[in-house]
Parts: structure tokens; C-alpha cells; sequence
């Protein structure tokens, strides 16, 4: 029985990672900090003698710098893919979430209530999100069935594909802790469909990894 094995790496810490501030497709790079746990992150796949035959990332630039610290060192071709970016949090978008209360209240009321329709003013459903998350892995597992896949995306987009692969509720309070750079794995089989098997690895950082703010 083929089993799909899926690496699920979230990008190194920004500067408005650390300021709280909600990214979304805003096209933030990484900070000095996040650069340095891109290659730790990279060392540590290294140090482990990971087999691996496709490496994909989102095409925002912390994700795909961060798959760059692979690329580097692997010597691989990324496959970039849109479909693999964080949820459009619309009028949140640029805010921290200290401001995001006081500026948008009622959206970001929808947001941290989880409306599963609210599109947060012009931004994406958490169902539209769920529905994209759920086509880019099923597509990504159909391509490459029995295969090991590393893939770079971000804390809200691994947070779906926790709750994917647990069959956690959309509704659900988030359970998975997803830090900066950490690895995450998953797999998917005929019989037993997408499970988690480890989450939030960080072992190999020095120092704290931040938490998501992209719910």
C-alpha cells in the first residue's frame, strides 16, 4: 500500500510576525531572525539524511525564501504553487491584533467567532480557504502518490491542513500549534486518508519560535 509522506515547513519569522500583525497575501519578507531558522530549518532535514522528491512552496516571498534555504543546500527546483498561500483576512490584512479590534470590530468579531461564510471585507471565507487548502493537497497527493513532499507555506494555510488531516471541525478553537520554521508531518493512504503523524517541531532552532497570529 502506497503512503504519501508530506514535510509541511511554515516560513521563518517576519518583521510583522513579530510586531502581530496579521499578513494574509500582504507579501512580507523575512527578518534577520527568519532567515537564520530558514537554514537552520534546511540543516536539520540535512542532519537527518531526508529523502525527499518534490519540494513545493507558496509564491509570497517568506515562504518562498524560506524554501530557498533547502533549494541552497538540496540543490532542488521549488515548485511554486499560489494555491499553497495564507488566507485573504480582507479589512484585517496590515493589522495587528491589538489594532485589529478597535479598527474593524465586527469583522474581526466574525474572525476570532470563526463565521465560516464571512469573507472579513473582501477577503476569503474560512469555507473558500478550507475548499482551496483541500484542492492544492489533494492534487499535490494525486501528482506524487507514495512519494516524500516538503512544503513551505504559512501558519493559517498548515493550520487547515491540521484540521484536514485530523478531521478537526472548521468551527473548531485551533488545537496545532504552528511556530516559525517549524516541520510538520502527514501522510495520506487509500485506506486511511490524510493523519498527522508530528506537529510543531522546532527542535532544531536556536532559541523560541513565534506562534501563528493567522488564525
Amino acid at each position: 500500500m502506497s503512503t504519501t509522506t508530506l514535510c509541511l515547513i511554515r516560513h521563518g519569522e517576519t518583521a510583522w510576525n513579530a510586531e502581530r500583525r496579521l499578513q494574509g497575501h500582504t507579501d512580507t519578507p523575512l527578518n534577520t531572525k527568519g532567515a537564520v531558522q530558514a537554514r537552520q530549518m534546511a540543516q536539520a532535514l540535512k542532519n537527518i539524511k531526508l529523502s525527499f522528491d518534490v519540494l513545493y512552496t507558496s509564491d509570497l516571498k517568506r515562504a518562498a525564501d524560506t524554501a530557498n534555504a533547502v533549494v541552497e543546500l538540496f540543490g532542488v527546483e521549488p515548485q511554486i504553487d499560489s494555491a499553497l498561500r495564507e488566507r485573504h483576512f480582507g479589512a484585517l490584512q496590515g493589522l495587528s491584533i491589538s489594532e485589529a479590534p478597535l479598527l474593524q470590530p465586527e469583522i474581526w468579531q466574525a474572525h476570532i467567532t470563526r463565521d465560516l461564510e464571512h469573507d472579513l471585507g473582501g477577503g476569503e471565507s474560512i469555507q473558500q480557504f478550507a475548499s482551496r487548502v483541500q484542492n492544492a493537497l489533494d492534487k499535490i497527493q494525486e501528482r506524487h502518490v507514495g512519494k516524500t513532499i516538503l512544503l513551505v507555506s504559512h501558519g493559517g494555510t498548515l493550520d487547515m491542513m491540521y484540521r484536514i488531516a485530523s478531521k478537526q471541525d472548521l468551527r473548531a478553537e485551533r488545537v496545532a500549534s504552528v511556530p516559525n520554521a517549524s516541520l510538520n508531518w502527514i501522510t495520506h493512504s487509500k485506506a486511511s486518508g490524510w493523519e498527522v503523524k508530528q506537529w510543531g517541531d522546532t527542535r532544531h532552532l536556536e532559541g523560541p519560535a513565534l506562534e501563528n497570529v493567522d488564525l
